[in-house]
């Protein structure tokens, strides 16, 4: 066993399928864009640009989401999870602001004008977030994480 130190979560340097002991259920969408290989794999199925495009982006996740929980890896499962709760909030942010920027170059936050192209790809997003979140199998799993790994 090595005496070099764990790298912190999330580290690219980590394949999470070999190490899921490295992997930490964490708040919110960290490790989106470090976790592999699961990165790799989700990143390219990731898509909100229109209610058609998202639900097929959101299809191919869902299906990713069950094949890492039937799999029993976990920090794919979460991964994919994340990925479901990015593209509802990157959709909601594009819903709400134009161009998807809060903020103008003085920094003043800019004024909501609803997209409801956007907004309806947020809520397919939104759908397939809580449902995964919620899932029985998934909910077993992340619990069982967090007992063994912390």
């Amino acid at each position: 066993m090595s005496s070099e130190p764990d790298p912190p979560f999330p580290s690219r340097e980590v394949d999470y399928r070999k190490r899921p002991d490295l992997y930490r259920v964490a708040r919110g969408e960290r490790g989106v864009f470090h976790c592999e290989p699961y990165k790799s794999e989700l990143l390219p199925l990731w898509a909100f640009r229109t209610p058609e495009v998202a639900e097929e982006s959101a299809a191919a996740i869902t299906a990713k989401f069950r094949e890492y929980l039937a799999a029993g890896e976990f920090p794919g499962a979460d991964l994919a999870r994340k990925y479901l709760q990015m593209g509802w909030t990157r959709a909601r942010r594009y819903a709400n602001h134009a161009g998807g920027r809060k903020y103008d170059a003085d920094g003043r936050e800019k004024p909501r004008v609803e997209d409801p192209v956007k907004a309806a790809a947020a809520a397919v997003f939104k759908y397939a977030y809580d449902t995964a979140r919620e899932d029985p199998e998934y909910v077993r799993l992340r619990d069982d994480h967090r007992r063994r790994y912390g």
